[in-house]
């Protein structure tokens, strides 16, 4: 490096941490990836300062766009201390367009914002073609998005993800609907483990027990602990939107079960005056749930406030298409099945959206430290 009058070496960009010609091979590096989720009204190509999308590709003649934005929370910390990169992207995407498809949307595109302190193509890459996988899941095209290197304000092994997607639906179709009432039936779709709510006690449990996440799994003896715990989100998009069009009118609304579980996000559809009332023991608790609560010592309130406990979504449904939605769920390789009803006027309790009857059942799962 030259010197200048002064003898001091002059400042470069690169000096101060960030690699200018990193990030563009790692664009280069991710566009196969990207290329691959090119559907309608998308190309699969990136590079440009935005991204474009042709809505008129669509065919819908009336269209409310409908966005959403979410990240992969602390998850991500156990992905980044076991070095498994490899599904982190498709929890990302899936916290995102799980959100568009209960209000009816068809995801059509997605940005991801991938900030860290020393940018590392590989493990950048492998993120992405995760991110790539999550897309082509919800048939939604990767338009772009940005990678921010960031000395100082990181440490050097560590990122961080968002995520952006954008929808769209019909007028007429948007949910939920209004006239849910007496009767309609709450439809619990299975989840494939924690998904990506609840890990900043997860990992204070498996801290605060002396456990490693290379550890077998005391609840999947075929995988470590940390490969088991970053089993990822599923994504509700194709099968949510089949189950919406078999059932001809018949689904009033869907809720995505993230962090506050059944408790806060079944509310957040239901009309003013309306009580869902659950049936906890056709609630089929996922071995993971299970061993938390033995390790953690959790209440089983908390439990249904902080985790899906296995139902990672629930569709309101009028009674007489429950039948249709649930072979749609079936075909399109779901596991579900009716958890409860909802009541409405007289029948709903004043002041208390969500009930439960019975108890969640925790299989066993050998956890005992």
């Amino acid at each position: 490096m030259s010197e200048t009058s002064e003898g001091k070496s002059p400042y470069t960009y690169a000096g101060a941490g960030v690699d200018i010609g990193a990030g563009n091979a790692f664009v280069k590096a991710i566009g196969p990836a990207v290329r691959s989720t090119a559907r309608p009204g998308a190309d699969g190509s990136i590079g440009g300062f935005g991204g474009a999308f042709d809505l008129a590709a669509t065919g819908l003649k009336d269209p409310v766009l409908i966005a959403a934005t979410d990240g992969v929370g602390t998850k991500l910390k156990i992905a980044i201390e076991t070095g498994r990169l490899q599904t982190v992207g498709v929890d990302l995407v899936a916290m995102c367009v799980n959100d568009l498809v209960v209000q009816g949307a068809e995801p059509l595109f997605f940005l991801d914002y991938y900030a860290c302190g020393k940018l590392a193509t590989d493990e950048a890459a492998t993120v992405v073609e995760g991110i790539a996988e999550g897309c082509r899941q919800a048939g939604c095209a990767l338009i772009g998005g940005e990678t921010a290197e960031m000395p100082g304000m990181y440490a050097a092994k560590d990122f961080d993800l968002a995520g952006f997607a954008v929808g769209a639906a019909e007028r007429e179709a948007l949910l939920p609907r209004t006239d849910i009432d007496s009767g309609d039936v709450l439809i619990g779709i299975a989840s494939s483990g924690i998904h990506s709510n609840g890990f900043s006690l997860v990992r204070k449990i498996v801290t605060d027990n002396g456990l490693s996440f290379d550890d077998p799994a005391p609840f999947d003896s075929s995988r470590s602990l940390g490969e088991a715990l970053l089993e990822p989100t599923r994504i509700y998009v194709r099968s949510a939107l089949a189950a919406i069009h078999a059932a001809s009118g018949g689904v009033k609304a869907l809720a995505h079960i993230t962090g506050g579980g059944l408790t806060e996000n079944l509310p957040r559809v239901l009309p003013e005056g309306t009580t869902a009332r659950i049936d906890l023991d056709r609630v089929a608790v996922l071995p993971v749930f299970s061993w938390l609560r033995d390790l953690g010592t959790i209440a089983d309130a908390e439990m249904l406030t902080t985790f899906n406990c296995g139902v990672g979504m629930v569709m309101v449904v009028s009674p007489g298409a429950a039948d249709a939605v649930l072979d749609a769920l079936t075909i399109a390789g779901e596991r579900a099945e009716v958890i409860g009803r909802c009541l409405g006027g007289p029948d709903a309790q004043a002041g208390v959206p969500v009930v439960y009857d019975g108890a969640l059942s925790f299989p066993e799962t050998g956890s005992a430290q």
